[in-house]
């Protein structure tokens, strides 16, 4: 085993670790009667009804994929086989932190021989819209429960007392931010050929680019509705399960839309599908929106693991697909 390698499994298991220590932290004093019960008086046709949505969000997301594949190279590629990798990387995700970008990246190359390098190119894209997706979504979080918002900031800061000093120290701020600005425009141009910033500056040039491409592809506005559409069945997943148990059937979609925005936060964190930090996440805004402490980590457990039984299933049905299907050769020319 390589240095590299190694590197790469002590990461790996560190990550692991952690997702595994803040899982547990949660749950020790929890008894499994509880969850049980939970279950069993659960109304599971909404929760189905999630599961299916959920199912829908997955083939919408393999769909704006394939808008963003506009590639003459190898084969084009059907909405069936994006589907298929798309949950074949999810299934990696579980297993290797953001090792699933590039594991249904390289499914395609493989079946359909697309580059790999131009397949994760759509991938950053993708992430990038996302990123931009779930900064609007925190943004309509604080406009439909401002309040809420509010309190729960005011809760981890003391607010007011943050905007006191801002403005008593208002000339101060900007000229530190002026003295910043200038700094690291310094740093860029005087280590510009450094390995790092040459990577981060290709990082964002590859982020520009790829709002570009989006630009020039054959359905754009395709491109941007699934991507609407896809937070959008993402918010009724957790909505339509919210409806199924009994702890959280009175939440109101403002305040559902507040369990959204922390369970997203929670699934960026670099650990295995989010365990830990998701549950973490989803429990603190439940217990603040008045939901008891036992039913809100319940809540958490309940539909993280519906998502984790739909990846595993979905996942390895998928691989087994596409593990099954030929490698794809360059036709001969003349």
């Amino acid at each position: 085993m390589g240095r590299k390698n190694i590197k790469q499994f002590i990461q790996i298991v560190i990550s692991l670790g952690i997702a595994v220590w803040i899982f547990w932290f949660l749950y020790k004093d929890i008894a499994f009667d509880s969850l049980l019960d939970q279950v069993k008086s659960s109304n599971w046709a909404w929760i189905l009804l999630s599961l299916s949505i959920s199912m829908l969000a997955y083939l919408v997301r393999s769909w704006r994929w394939t808008l963003l594949i506009d590639t003459e190279e190898g084969k084009p590629v059907s909405l069936t086989r994006a589907y298929h990798a798309v949950m074949i990387g999810n299934l990696v995700n579980m297993l290797i932190p953001r090792a699933g970008e590039v594991a249904r990246c390289g499914v395609l190359t493989r079946t359909n021989g697309v580059s790999i390098g131009y397949l994760i190119g759509t991938v950053i894209v993708e992430r990038s819209v996302d990123l931009l997706c779930l900064i609007s979504i925190i943004l309509l979080a604080f406009l439909v429960e401002k309040d809420l918002f509010l309190n729960l900031a005011s809760q981890l800061v003391d607010l007011r007392f943050l905007w006191q000093i801002a403005l008593s120290n208002l000339p101060i701020i900007i000229g530190g931010m002026a003295i910043l600005a200038l700094l690291i425009a310094y740093v860029l141009r005087r280590f510009r050929d450094n390995g790092l910033i040459n990577k981060a500056q290709h990082f964002f040039r590859e982020i520009l680019s790829g709002f570009n491409r989006i630009g020039r592809l054959s359905n754009p506005a395709g491109f941007w509705i699934s991507s609407i559409l896809l937070w959008f069945f993402y918010f009724m997943t957790m909505y339509t399960i919210s409806l199924g148990i009994p702890s959280t059937a009175n939440l109101s979609s403002g305040e559902v839309l507040l369990v959204m925005v922390m369970g997203s936060i929670g699934m960026i964190a670099p650990v295995q599908g989010g365990i830990g930090t998701f549950h973490a996440l989803v429990a603190f805004i439940l217990i603040q929106l008045g939901i008891s402490e036992v039913d809100g980590k319940i809540f958490a457990a309940i539909i993280h693991g519906t998502q984790v039984i739909i990846v595993l299933v979905a996942g390895l049905v998928s691989w087994l697909i596409m593990m099954k299907l030929p490698s794809w050769t360059k036709p001969a020319e003349g």
